[in-house]
């Protein structure tokens, strides 16, 4: 079991990164959250296996089709044992 907290920069808010990056964490069955950030950008939470959070990475690197990653920040977490994954504010 591994835990990330990613921040995602670039033009990653309203060209449905949020919605994408949900759909695509279930898909992967992790669990966490995502949300758009303050600065900009977007932070989320991934909690599962380790292939499931590498997939997940290498998807937040790309982003949805209208999206632009210019810079991905990783840091590695505890894992809490969350279950499911959510949209918050």
């Amino acid at each position: 079991m591994r835990r990330v907290r990613v921040m995602i920069s670039g033009r990653v808010q309203g060209v449905f990164f949020r919605v994408s990056c949900a759909e695509r964490a279930e898909e992967l069955g992790l669990s966490g959250w995502v949300r758009n950030a303050s600065a900009g950008g977007v932070e989320a939470v991934f909690e599962g296996e380790d292939a499931g959070i590498d997939a997940m990475l290498a998807w937040c690197r790309e982003g949805p089709p209208y999206a632009k990653v210019d810079h991905v920040a990783v840091a590695e977490e505890v894992p809490t044992g969350a279950q499911g994954f959510r949209i918050t504010r």
